[in-house]
């Protein structure tokens, strides 16, 4: 089993910044891919950012060039920087990692959810 927890949400004025982090524990063989996610009241979970073991990186456009995801790998860990944030980035953000097994099955691992509310 994997545990997934998010730290760094919060609440913050429209154009200010966040640090999100997910740190991953437990049964650990290989992360593949590792991805912010976010839903809003009312709307369905989107994907925010992912970034792969290749380093690869992946945006919604909605947060191109506000938004950077990072990773440690030493530490099993995902970051997401939020900077010029808006209003509509008021969401519960979720992290998520795809983790395989020495037979390369794939498993999907979500963090508790952490509340970033942008308001002034």
């Amino acid at each position: 089993q994997v545990q997934l927890v998010e730290s760094g949400g919060g609440l913050v004025q429209p154009g200010g910044s966040l640090r999100l982090s997910c740190a991953a524990s437990g049964s650990i063989f290989s992360i593949n891919a590792m991805g912010w996610y976010r839903q809003a009241p009312g709307k369905q979970r989107e994907l925010v950012a992912a970034i792969t073991s290749g380093g690869s990186t992946n945006y919604a456009d909605s947060v191109k060039g506000r938004f950077t995801i990072s990773r440690d790998n030493a530490k099993n860990t995902v970051y997401l920087q939020m900077n010029s944030l808006k209003p509509e980035d008021t969401a519960v953000y979720y992290c998520n990692f795809v983790v395989s097994d020495p037979a390369g099955y794939e498993y999907d691992y979500w963090g508790q959810g952490t509340q970033v509310t942008v308001s002034s």
